[in-house]
Order: structure tokens, then C-alpha cells, then sequence
């Protein structure tokens, strides 16, 4: 199976170079911008329907922070559905016998769709299953593709410990994610394997900070094996 990730579009999509022989197109978030659900209802839309007219088989989306009219629901899954898109909220989705498993959820940080605590979002992780083979969340883990600058400036490492500590335990075959992007020193869009782990991480983010006119990153192509299955 042939897997393209992309994330963070930040309504550049049309800007990107589609890739072919693609089985899956996984999208996990941040497609629109505004902070205002009404405003960013119609952006939405417009990335759904660009997204349902790509010619590949199977397509989904996992929200991010920024798709706040699908958090507050002025646009619905079943509309999604409506258009051949699957969109995964803390839910499971199998093709091919291939497992997805994907959440929009990220920690607080300003006030955003999706975001719980660094003290609870362990709630959500603890649902992933055990035998996943595709992870998708609009985060990255903590220590993996996830180095930014924060509001005093500083470089830290944003994504989120709770989230790692489960893949640690479960050990996917693809862990896709987006929501920190690169910026002009810190390359965080890509892909990197740990040693101890078969996870091959993946940071789909598209726009680099500094730089959200255009895309900078076409995403990454990625390969499961039916036959390595759990």
C-alpha cells in the first residue's frame, strides 16, 4: 500500500504537486486557518471538495487545531462521507486489512479545536489500539520531528510525551502527524526512524512558519506491506 501524507495546508493546497499511484492520501489537519468557526466553514469546504476530486482510491482526513468548524460541527463527518472522505476522530478505519487509528487531538496550547491538557490527553492515547498499524494524530510525539520555537522564544521540543509513551508501547508500522512546522533553521517536515522502535515516523507539514503563502514541503510518501500485518 502506497501512503501519502500531508498535512497543515493552511488552504495552499492547490498548490501541490499530486503524486502518482497513490492507494491512500492521509490529510491529519490543520487544512483551513481561521480561529472563527463561521469564517472557517467555507475554507473547509473548499479543501474537502479539492480533496474529494484527487484521483486516489482512499482518502482521509484527521482534523486539526485549526478545523475549528468541524469541532464545533458546522461541517460534518457524514458531509465528508458525502464526498468519499473518511475523517477519523479518535476512531479506526481498516482497508485492505490495513488498521488506521486517528485523533485530532493536541495539548493546549492557546485556544484552539481539539486540544485537551497535558494532564489528561493521556485519556485519549489510551484508546489507540493495540494492533494499529497506521497512527495518525494532527501532533507529533514527544522528541520526534517536533522541535519549535515557543512564545519566549526559546527552542523546546512541543509534541506530546503522553502520545510517545504509547507508541513506545504499541509499535505502529506509520506514524503520520503534522502541526509543528519547519521553520527557517529547524527542518521538522520529513520522515526518522528510532532504534529501538519499526515506527517510521512521519511529519507531513507543508507550510514552514515564516512562510505560510506558499508550500515548502509536498508531504511523504510512505509504504505498508499487507503481509507484515499484525
Amino acid at each position: 500500500m502506497k501512503i501519502w501524507h500531508i498535512s497543515d495546508t493552511h488552504m495552499l493546497h492547490e498548490q501541490l504537486v499530486i503524486p502518482d499511484g497513490i492507494d491512500v492520501v492521509v490529510h491529519s489537519g490543520d487544512a483551513s486557518n481561521y480561529r472563527d468557526p463561521y469564517l472557517n466553514e467555507s475554507q473547509l469546504i473548499r479543501f474537502l471538495e479539492w480533496f474529494a476530486k484527487l484521483s486516489i482510491p482512499c482518502k482521509i482526513f484527521v482534523p486539526g487545531n485549526h478545523d475549528t468548524s468541524m469541532e464545533m460541527g458546522l461541517v460534518t463527518k457524514d458531509f465528508a462521507k458525502s464526498l468519499g472522505i473518511e475523517v477519523l476522530i479518535n476512531e479506526e478505519l481498516v482497508i485492505n486489512e490495513v488498521r488506521f487509528w486517528g485523533s485530532p487531538y493536541t495539548p493546549t496550547y492557546g485556544d484552539w479545536a481539539y486540544m485537551k491538557s497535558r494532564q489528561k490527553i493521556n485519556r485519549v492515547w489510551d484508546f489507540i489500539p493495540d494492533d494499529v498499524d497506521v497512527l495518525i494524530t494532527h501532533g507529533p510525539p514527544y522528541g520526534v520531528l517536533d522541535s519549535t520555537y515557543g512564545y519566549n522564544n526559546k527552542p523546546e521540543l512541543a509534541g506530546c510525551s503522553a502520545l510517545m509513551k504509547r507508541v513506545v508501547k504499541i509499535n505502529p508500522k506509520l506514524m503520520l502527524f503534522g502541526h509543528i512546522h519547519s521553520v527557517d533553521d529547524i527542518r521538522n517536515s520529513g520522515t526518522r526512524t528510532l532504534s529501538n522502535l519499526q515506527t517510521v515516523f512521519s511529519n507531513g507539514s507543508c507550510c514552514d512558519d515564516g512562510k505560510m503563502n506558499a508550500i515548502t514541503s509536498g508531504g511523504n510518501i510512505l509504504f505498508v506491506k499487507k503481509e507484515d500485518n499484525k
